[in-house]
Formats: structure tokens, C-alpha cells, sequence
């Protein structure tokens, strides 16, 4: 070996009961944890590596998005959360996601452009959507209302043409607030409102939830910062339950809007996508601000089942880099609509507590986005039905931009992870007369 050549790093892993031991190669990402390449394991060693939630496991290389937990850092390419929420706009963050980089002024009036000018929907969709129930859960319609889209635009579900895939994904980002604001005005019983050009993203989507064909509306700057910057701190998470679904629909060769459904379905899960509505539930059954000690108490207790949603984060060991983004905006918002809302005020007060309370400091369990996120999302009128839907509008930019980098990663195969089996060993069939 040439003296300027590096050897590979390697660990060795060695079964006890034979004293047989087998080399495996280590490979390193720009920053973050070393990954042990297993790939050759159950050929070199007939054994699978057992991992349930995949909490050690790296599924796939990706450039999109770095996670330190224990750092509370959020980067996108590179980037951090921070910067981008008060820097940029969500569409700029989702050029951003998708192309890899920043765009120039000329891209970004380009992409704008794209997203503006394809927020509408097949007029069937209305008629589609006019078929579930009235009483039909926001979500429910939105993930079967994103499926029948392969239904109406066929030109761009070839997953192996670049153009269509590029069509593809302007147009999930482009028509998923317009779905999503059909769902809500659904549940209404209001009249659908058609999009907006001369309007920004967040904009559109407010105008699309909140204006009515009786009178003006007019979209608040401050609501609008506010949803923006949700749009941004939700657009991607690494590979989480939803986004490791789109990617394990997408291995099969699904077409992107089934993929993409797929991953709203999994959002829906609450364990995942419901957290802020959590947050509002919980302060419902905290009632008013005298409750919290009482309830803080209940937390301190293992033996009691009440949970503090909004605090803490199975990722982030420390504070969450978006929750510090939100704060301002949710506190922002509040003082410009001038709320005078009880289940808020018990909001503030329980943020006030939880930094101070030794208790929540010892556990590290400071607020976090979804905590923020609820509130705002209260606050503007939204109800806790809409809440993961609007999750949904903007982890669609992270989801399109995770799928693409799939697509094109040479190394990419059906997802199709192993198992323990604990069932029956082979047996004898018993004919039924004799059972």
C-alpha cells in the first residue's frame, strides 16, 4: 500500500460461541456518528442485526438535513434553522431543500413563479372531495384527496424521467395548501376559495382558510410571518417515522403522489404528527393556571399516567433550535391579536414556570416547537383537527426533496428490513375431521 493511501477503517465483530469473527467496514458523513456497514453481515455471518424503531440504524446517505440533539443544532444543507426561519422565505427553503442550494435572485423569482402559478386543482377535486362524509376528519381528506392526484396528472408520475419528476414535485408543493384549505373549508360547510397569485405562500393558505365571499379579507403581516416560519421549522426532520415511509413507498417505485399520501397517512399517527394537538389537549385538561402545580406534581410522579406534551424532545436532549425561532413569533402573534383567551394565558404561564421550575431544567424538558406551534395555530382559529394538516403542507417540501435524492441515489433498492420470527416451528397439517 502506497504510503499516501489511508486504510479503511474497520470494526470486528466476533461471534463467542465459534470464536468466528468478521471485519466490517466504517464509513464517516461530513459530521455526525460513524455508521458500521453491515450490508455483508448475514452473507458473511448468516445473522441479521436486530433494531426495532431502527433507532441505530442508518437507512439510507442523505445531504439534506443534520440533527445534534444533544446540541439542540437543525441544519438544512448545511444551513441553520435559525438563519433560514428569520432570514428567508419557505419557498426559498424548499428550493433550497430540493436543489441543494441557495437559489440566486433570478431562481428564486423562477421557483416562485413555478409554485404561484400551479396552486390550483383539477375542478373534479371539488367534486372528489364532496364525497366524504361532512364529519370526515381534515386529514382523512387530505391524504386520499393527495393519492387521487396520480388520477389527474399523468404526464408527470414516471419516476425515471428527470422532467417529470421535477413537474411532480412543484406541483405536491404548489397544490398542497389548496388541498388543505379545501379540507378545512370542508369541515366549514363554507364555499371553497380558489388561490391567489398576487399573494406569498403562507399568504395564500391563510386567505384560502380564513376569507369568505361576504366580506374583504385581508391577510395580517404578522400572521402570515407566523405561519411561514411554521411552514420552515416543519419542512424537514431527518428520517422520521413519515419522511422513512415516503422513502420505503418510493423504493418500490410508487409514483410520487402515492408516496407522498403514504407519508401523510403516517403523519397522521399520534405519535407523530399530533404532538401540538396534544399541547392543546392537555392544557384543556390542566383547566386554568391555579391547576399547574397540582399537574406538575403529576408529572414528577412515574406512577401517574398524565404526560406534559410540548416539552422535551425524543430528539433534542437539549433545547429545540426551532422552539427558540417560535417563541417570538407565538408571542408576536398573541400581542397583535390581543387574545384574552384563558387556555393561552394558561399557556404562558406554564412556558414562564417551565423555565424556572428546577424540575424542568434537571430533566431538560424546555419547551419545544410543537408547544409554540399549538398555540399559534390556536390563536389564528385553526382547529386542533388542522393542526397536523398544516404539519402536512410544509414536511410535503422535505418529503418531495427526501423522495428526489432517493430516486437518484445509484445505490438505492426495495426497502425490505428483516425479522426476528418468534412463531410455531414447521408442523404437520391436521386434516379438520381429525382436530
Amino acid at each position: 500500500m502506497a504510503d499516501s493511501q489511508v486504510p479503511e477503517k474497520t470494526v470486528t465483530l466476533t461471534d463467542n460461541s465459534t470464536g468466528k469473527s468478521v471485519t466490517l467496514p466504517v464509513s464517516a458523513g461530513t459530521i455526525g456518528p460513524e455508521v458500521i456497514d453491515i450490508r455483508k453481515l448475514y452473507a458473511e455471518t448468516g445473522m441479521f442485526t436486530f433494531d426495532p424503531g431502527y433507532g441505530a440504524t442508518g437507512s439510507c446517505v442523505s445531504g439534506l438535513t443534520y440533527i445534534d440533539g444533544e446540541e439542540g443544532i437543525l441544519l438544512h444543507r448545511g444551513y441553520a434553522i435559525e438563519d433560514l426561519a428569520e432570514k428567508s422565505d419557505f419557498l426559498e427553503v424548499a428550493y433550497l431543500l430540493i436543489e441543494g442550494d441557495l437559489p440566486t435572485a433570478e431562481e428564486k423569482t423562477s421557483f416562485d413563479t413555478a409554485i404561484t402559478c400551479h396552486t390550483m386543482v383539477h375542478e373534479q377535486l371539488s367534486i372528489f372531495l364532496r364525497g366524504f362524509r361532512r364529519d370526515a376528519h381534515p386529514m382523512a381528506i387530505l391524504c386520499g384527496a393527495t393519492g387521487a392526484l396520480s388520477a389527474f396528472y399523468h404526464d408527470s408520475t414516471d419516476i425515471h424521467d428527470p422532467q417529470q419528476r421535477m413537474i411532480a414535485s412543484r406541483r405536491l408543493i404548489a397544490k398542497m395548501p389548496t388541498l388543505a384549505a379545501m379540507a378545512y373549508k370542508y369541515s366549514l360547510g363554507q364555499p371553497f376559495n380558489y388561490p391567489r397569485n398576487n399573494l406569498s405562500y403562507a399568504e395564500n393558505f391563510l386567505h384560502m382558510c380564513f376569507a369568505v365571499p361576504a366580506e374583504e379579507y385581508v391577510v395580517d403581516p404578522i400572521l402570515a410571518d407566523a405561519m411561514d416560519k411554521i411552514l420552515i421549522l416543519h419542512a424537514d426532520h431527518e428520517q422520521n417515522a413519515s419522511t422513512s415511509t415516503v422513502r420505503l413507498a418510493g423504493s418500490s417505485g410508487a409514483n410520487p403522489f402515492a408516496c407522498i399520501a403514504a407519508g401523510i397517512a403516517s403523519l397522521w399517527g399520534p405519535a407523530h404528527g399530533g404532538a401540538n394537538e396534544a399541547v392543546l389537549n392537555m392544557l384543556n385538561e390542566i383547566g386554568h393556571k391555579k391547576n399547574i402545580p397540582e399537574y406538575i406534581g403529576k408529572a414528577r410522579d412515574r406512577d401517574d399516567p398524565f404526560r406534559l406534551f410540548g416539552f422535551g424532545h425524543r430528539v433534542y436532549k437539549n433545547f429545540d433550535p426551532r422552539a427558540k425561532v417560535l417563541r417570538k413569533a407565538c408571542h408576536d402573534v398573541l400581542g397583535k391579536l390581543g387574545v384574552h383567551d384563558p387556555l393561552l394565558e394558561l399557556a404562558m404561564e406554564l412556558e414562564r414556570i417551565a423555565i424556572e421550575d428546577s424540575y424542568f431544567i434537571e430533566k431538560k424538558l424546555y419547551p419545544n416547537v410543537d408547544f409554540y406551534s399549538g398555540i399559534i395555530l390556536k390563536a389564528m382559529g385553526f382547529p386542533n383537527s388542522m393542526f397536523t394538516v398544516l404539519f402536512a403542507v410544509a414536511r410535503t417540501t422535505g418529503w418531495i426533496a427526501q423522495w428526489n435524492e432517493m430516486i437518484k441515489d445509484p445505490a438505492q433498492r426495495i426497502g425490505r428490513p428483516r425479522q426476528l420470527y418468534v412463531g410455531p416451528e414447521q408442523r404437520a397439517f391436521v386434516d379438520l375431521g381429525k382436530r
